[in-house]
């Protein structure tokens, strides 16, 4: 009886074809939207975690913050100076090296190329604290710092901006940062982006005391990294710069840090929370597709209830049961799903395949989000084919029989 069913439930089906690919076109793009989005979502978070895994672990970051004072948030109390920087190096053993760092926004200017980028004034030991490394050429050295020499070092990324293939082509070429005219020394390695969160490579490194004395003029700090000696020591390491930074900046007992002192981890969670927010709010929109494409299979079922009538009739004067003609409808309506998410997990995929490919977008796909999308569909249809089966299944034989 029940593989009877099953036969005419397809049957059904197969006498409207047309209008059943249309009914299935909502789970389609619906399952392929939430499979894409969720994509994209999990994507980006493994940019970030990747990106970060890059900057290095152990890597400490310290910047000015604001503080509040009876609930108001004020402006920065005080910006750091290179004198932070020492009293780090001075009072944290656990810190093996501090790298202070100025930076700003300017032109860089190549030839006839030229393009806005970050540009960093920062000291030698910037490829250790920051996990960098040399591609072609050197690194400036502590005398180009102190003696303030027009020397720099191009990331990656400031390479393609300019047309650059070979790094080796700008060695020794001279670039305007800011207007002032510097001598390119090296190229540092591509690190890798993620996507829509910037890239590490897309800076330009000066010498510290040049960029202080000619580019930024300004004895201002925007940013200290130091590089502990290991994960383990991350605590204690956070701990000495706190009190030497308290110290540098005469901060009483019971008053609030006016810095902030933050590892890769909180960057990784911080990100990530946003990015799975990200990723919730793209599925939840894609699923509202879902939705519509089942109120579109409730309300053409409830169609095929009417039209079918007559036959429903008969089929019960001929002995099917009520819950013979629910099964036969449901399983109309769930079949329809089923077809629609299986066309729809193999639109999402190759759609994901496309924008990582043709659009270089960072997405990652999984089992789950593919298993979730299908189940999904598999619950709307279940849940929007109860009612017209269940109107079906209720109907007076006698009434049916007379119905034209």
């Amino acid at each position: 009886m029940r593989f009877e069913v099953l036969q005419i439930a397809f049957a059904a089906l197969r006498a409207n074809v047309l209008r059943s690919l249309l009914t299935m076109l909502g789970i389609v793009i619906g399952v392929a939207a939430v499979i894409a989005m969720i994509a994209l979502g999990d994507g980006a978070q493994q940019s970030v975690r990747d990106r970060i895994a890059k900057l290095g672990t152990t890597t400490l970051q310290i910047d000015a913050a604001k503080i509040s004072q009876g609930g108001i948030q004020t402006s920065v109390a005080k910006r750091m100076t290179l004198e932070d920087a020492k009293m780090i190096e001075e009072r944290a053993p656990h810190v093996l090296a501090v790298q202070p760092q100025q930076d700003k926004t300017l032109q860089l200017v190549w030839r006839n190329k030229n393009t806005s980028i970050d540009i960093f004034g920062v000291t030698p030991n910037y490829l250790a604290v920051r996990r960098f490394e040399i591609d072609r050429g050197e690194m400036f050295t502590t005398a180009d710092d102190i003696a303030r020499t027009r020397v720099a070092v191009l990331g990656a990324g400031a390479l393609s901006r300019l047309d650059i293939n070979d790094p080796g082509q700008i060695i020794g070429e001279r670039v305007r940062v800011g207007g002032v005219q510097f001598t390119v020394v090296g190229v540092l390695k591509a690190k890798g982006a993620g996507s829509g969160f910037g890239s590490p490579d897309d800076n330009v490194l000066i010498p510290f005391g040049t960029g202080r004395y000619r580019v930024f003029k300004t004895d201002k700090v925007d940013d200290i990294f130091a590089l502990a000696a290991s994960e383990a020591e991350l605590p204690e390491a956070t701990a000495e710069i706190q009190t030497a930074m308290r110290r540098a900046h005469r901060i009483g007992q019971g008053q609030p840090d006016d810095f902030r002192i933050r590892n890769q981890a909180d960057f990784l969670q911080t990100l990530g929370e946003t990015t799975a927010v990200f990723t919730t709010l793209l599925a939840g929109i894609a699923a509202v597709s879902l939705l519509v494409g089942g109120i579109g299979i409730m309300n053409i079922m409830l169609v095929s209830v009417t039209e079918r009538t007559r036959e429903i009739g008969i089929r019960k004067a001929l002995g099917a049961t009520k819950r013979t003609i629910l099964f036969q409808f449901l399983i109309e309506a769930v079949t329809m799903c089923l077809i629609g998410g299986a066309l729809g997990i193999a639109v999402g995929v190759g759609g994901a395949v496309v924008l990582h490919d043709s659009f270089g977008w960072a997405t990652m796909l999984g089992p789950s989000s593919v298993v979730l999308a299908f189940v999904f569909a598999t619950g709307v249809g279940i849940v929007f084919g109860v009612w017209p089966a269940r109107r079906a299944s209720s109907l007076d034989p006698i009434e049916a029989l007379r119905y034209e």
